[in-house]
């Protein structure tokens, strides 16, 4: 759990992206300039890397109880997202064309799910209660002998909310017809026990960047006899499902990563979550008119820490942290570049003008107590300053 740490300094956005660990880049990097051959070739570089492909997708596959077949390399979650559902829509339109997701889920799925839309399919959006949980008695009444497909993100990737994925995959195995259940584990992979048979998945995403592994490479289960179309084509490789060359360094790289994680993961867990509470203790101590948003306790994913500062912009407290070298996220992480508030916070019943206000912590194995405490240390003066200045904070004085 060696950390890069630097005095007066605290990178805590690693819910968005994590730093790539040394050894998954030393793994990496024989990949590149030494075992660099097309693993669809017969000769010895090409073998080389047909079995480091074959060998990576078997320790992905080990980690989820699933089969190394089973296992389809992509270039990230998104991929692996828009895969799993459009290629299920596109594979079983002629059993139905209704798809259930919830308001929550990450915009990699909202988006494919606005898209198809357009193209015939109904789309279903579930409600969330305050602290984030899928209301499972509106998915019950919403399932119709038209509905091919149910995606739900496993960890909410900006709220930590756990969602109760075993109960759904419990509900789609009672229907009369199959209903297909992918899972959204990007944000939940090497943070929570992640067990495809146990969660009734036919599908399941996951993101090498999200676990100390590269960016642009991912994974995506797709459950034997699954019935699944190609959404692209091109040259076959390996698979068809996803053709085109494989990104081998990237696919032995969030196999290295997933290795390291899962090789001390009750440990890294324990960590991560003493790092989360000191952090929810020390600001709710420490400042005063916030909400915690999402769970506590079990119930949230040990990596993140989400709270909304009442009067006072997101942006601006971020701001003021990185000059302080602290590194957080605002508002809807994947979209925190627009003034919009958060599509989770409001979905959540969090008023615009308190979801603006949101702040979101992501702590990793290599974080400290010392960081954590340093970020204590730092943030009640900055919301204190800002607060002395906002209009909002005046207007309710």
């Amino acid at each position: 759990m060696k950390s890069k740490e630097k005095a007066g300094e605290a990178y805590l956005d690693n819910c968005r992206t994590t730093m790539v660990a040394r050894e998954v880049v030393g793994t990496m990097l024989p990949f590149f300039t030494e075992k660099f051959g097309h693993p669809y070739s017969i000769y010895r570089l090409g073998q080389e890397a047909n079995e480091a492909v074959a060998s990576s997708r078997e320790v992905i596959a080990k980690t989820i109880g699933a089969q190394r077949e089973e296992i389809l390399p992509t270039s990230g979650g998104t991929e692996a997202n828009d895969i799993a559902i459009r290629g299920i829509a596109y594979g079983n339109r002629d059993r139905g064309n209704h798809i259930v997701t919830t308001k929550i889920e990450h915009p990699s799925t909202l988006r494919i799910c606005e898209e198809l839309s357009k193209e015939g399919f109904k789309v279903d959006y579930l409600d969330v209660d305050r602290e984030g949980f899928v209301n499972l008695d509106q998915l019950k009444k919403t399932l119709s002998e038209k509905t091919i497909l149910v995606s739900v993100m496993h960890v909410n990737n900006e709220i930590g909310t756990i969602e109760p994925v075993e109960e759904i995959g419990k509900i789609l195995a009672e229907q009369k017809h199959k209903i297909y259940f992918h899972v959204n584990a990007a944000a939940s992979y090497t943070k929570v026990p992640v067990n495809v048979d146990r969660m009734r998945a036919d599908l399941l995403s996951l993101s090498a960047h999200k676990i100390h592994g590269p960016k642009g490479a991912g994974s995506l289960y797709v459950r034997r006899g699954t019935r699944i179309k190609p959404v692209i084509y091109g040259y076959i490789s390996l698979s068809s499902l996803r053709p085109g060359t494989e990104n081998v360094p990237g696919i032995v790289g969030i196999a290295k990563a997933a290795e390291i994680a899962f090789a001390k993961f009750d440990a890294y867990v324990r960590h991560m979550t003493k790092l989360r509470d000191r952090l929810i203790k020390g600001i709710e101590s420490k400042v005063p008119d916030i909400i915690l948003n999402g769970p506590r306790g079990g119930k949230r994913s040990p990596d993140n820490v989400n709270f909304s500062f009442k009067y006072i912009e997101g942006e601006s407290i971020m701001l003021h942290l990185d000059l302080l070298g602290i590194s957080v996220s605002t508002a809807s992480a994947c979209t925190s570049r627009k003034l919009e508030p958060s599509h989770v916070l409001t979905a959540c019943g969090v008023p615009i003008e308190v979801a603006h206000g949101s702040i979101r912590f992501g702590v990793s194995r290599y974080n400290t107590e010392n960081e954590i405490d340093y970020v204590l240390e730092s943030l009640p003066g900055v919301i204190e300053k800002l607060r002395k200045i906002s209009p909002l904070m005046h207007g309710n004085s």
